[in-house]
C-alpha cells in the first residue's frame, strides 16, 4: 500500500470590507504612517465592524469561498478545525457552529488555540488525521476577530492587528506531495509577555477586571520581537537541515505576518531571495490565526505542483515552529 501524505487541495479566504488605514489610526492614537510602516510594514488592516458578528462569521465566509472554488460538497467533509485565539464563546466550540452553518453535518469539529501559531499547529493536526487513513477531507480554518480584543487607545497593539479568515482543505495524496515534515515547539516563559490577563479561570471576569481593562491583548513588544526573530528563524533553519534542503531547494517561504522585520530576519537566516518571501502584511496587518491561509489564498495562482513551501510562525505562549510542504496542484 502506498504511503499516505496529507496535501492541501484547495484554499479560500475572507476579509471584511472596512479598511483601517494608518491615516485613520493617526486620528485615534499618537502615531503616524511613517512610524508604523518603518517598524511593522503595515499600511492597512481589515476590521469587522458589525458587533453582532464574531469569528465564526469570518470562518464561515472563508469556508464558503473554498467550497465554491473547489466545487466541494460540504457533506463530504469529515472534520472541521477552527484555529483561533478569538473563539465566539469561552465554552461552545466555534468549529461546531461553523460546520453546521456551512452544511458539513457529517463532520465533527473543534477549536485549536495556539495564538499566532494556531494555523501552523492545525496543519500538523489535520495532516495526522489524513495520514491515519481514517478521514479523507479535513477542513482547517484560521480565523480571528482581533478587533474584539484590541484596545484602540493602546498604540502599541492597535496598529498591529486586523480581522480575517483563511481556509485549507487537506486530502490524502499518494505522490509524495503535501506535509512532509514539521518542527513545532513551545515555551511557557512567554506566558507573561503576550496575553489577555483576565477572562480565564485564573482571573475570572468581574466588574473590576472590566474597569481595569484586563480583557484586551497586551504585549511586551521588545521581548516578543526578540523571541520571535530568534525562534522563527531557528525553526525554519532546523527544518531545512533535517531535510537536507538548501535555499535553492525552497520555492516559497510562507511566514506568519506579524512584523516585516521578523519576516526579513527569517528569510535572511534561510538565505532566501526576496521574491521567494510571500508577504501581504501591508494589506491585512497581523490577523493571528488567519495569516498563513490568507497568504496561501493571495498567492495561490503562483504555486506550481511540486513546489517546496516552508511555513513559519510564532505566537503567544510562546508557541512557534516550521513546516515543510510540497504543493499538490496547479491553479486552473
Amino acid at each position: 500500500m502506498s504511503t499516505i501524505t496529507a496535501a492541501i487541495t484547495a484554499v479560500g479566504a475572507y476579509v471584511p470590507d472596512f479598511v483601517l488605514t494608518n491615516e485613520i489610526l493617526e486620528t485615534m492614537v499618537d502615531t503616524n504612517d511613517e512610524w508604523i510602516t518603518a517598524r511593522t510594514g503595515i499600511k492597512e488592516r481589515r476590521i469587522l465592524k458589525d458587533d453582532s458578528k464574531g469569528t465564526s462569521y469570518l470562518a464561515i465566509m472563508a469556508a464558503k469561498d473554498l467550497m465554491a472554488k473547489a466545487n466541494l460538497n460540504p457533506l463530504e467533509i469529515d472534520l472541521v478545525i477552527v484555529a483561533t485565539a478569538t473563539a465566539d464563546m469561552p465554552v461552545a466550540a466555534t468549529a461546531a457552529y461553523v460546520a453546521t452553518e456551512i452544511g458539513a453535518t457529517n463532520a465533527f469539529g473543534y477549536d485549536l488555540q495556539a495564538a499566532c501559531s494556531s494555523f501552523l499547529f492545525g496543519m500538523s493536526t489535520a495532516a495526522a488525521y489524513i495520514q491515519s487513513g481514517r478521514y479523507k477531507k479535513v477542513l482547517l480554518i484560521g480565523a480571528d476577530k482581533m478587533s474584539s480584543i484590541v484596545d484602540y487607545t493602546d498604540r502599541a497593539t492597535c496598529i498591529i492587528f486586523g480581522d480575517g479568515a483563511g481556509a485549507a482543505l487537506f486530502e490524502p495524496n499518494y505522490e509524495g506531495l503535501g506535509l512532509l515534515d514539521e518542527y513545532l515547539r513551545s515555551d511557557g516563559i512567554g506566558r507573561d509577555f503576550l496575553k489577555i490577563p483576565a477572562g480565564g479561570s485564573l482571573i475570572p471576569t468581574t466588574i473590576d477586571t472590566v474597569k481595569e481593562n484586563k480583557h484586551n491583548i497586551i504585549q511586551d513588544g521588545q521581548t516578543v520581537f526578540k523571541y520571535a526573530v530568534t525562534n522563527m528563524a531557528d525553526a525554519s533553519e532546523q527544518i531545512l537541515k533535517r531535510n537536507n534542503l538548501t535555499n535553492e531547494d525552497v520555492d516559497w517561504l510562507v511566514p506568519h505576518q506579524a512584523n516585516k522585520r521578523i519576516i526579513d530576519a527569517t528569510a535572511n537566516r534561510m538565505n532566501l531571495e526576496e521574491e521567494k518571501v510571500l508577504m501581504n502584511i501591508q494589506r491585512y496587518g497581523n490577523t493571528t490565526s488567519a495569516t498563513l491561509p490568507l497568504v496561501l489564498n493571495d498567492f495561490e495562482k503562483q504555486f506550481k505542483k511540486g513546489d517546496t513551501i516552508i511555513f513559519a510562525a510564532f505566537g503567544g505562549g510562546f508557541t512557534w515552529g516550521s513546516i515543510y510542504l510540497k504543493w499538490a496542484y496547479d491553479k486552473k
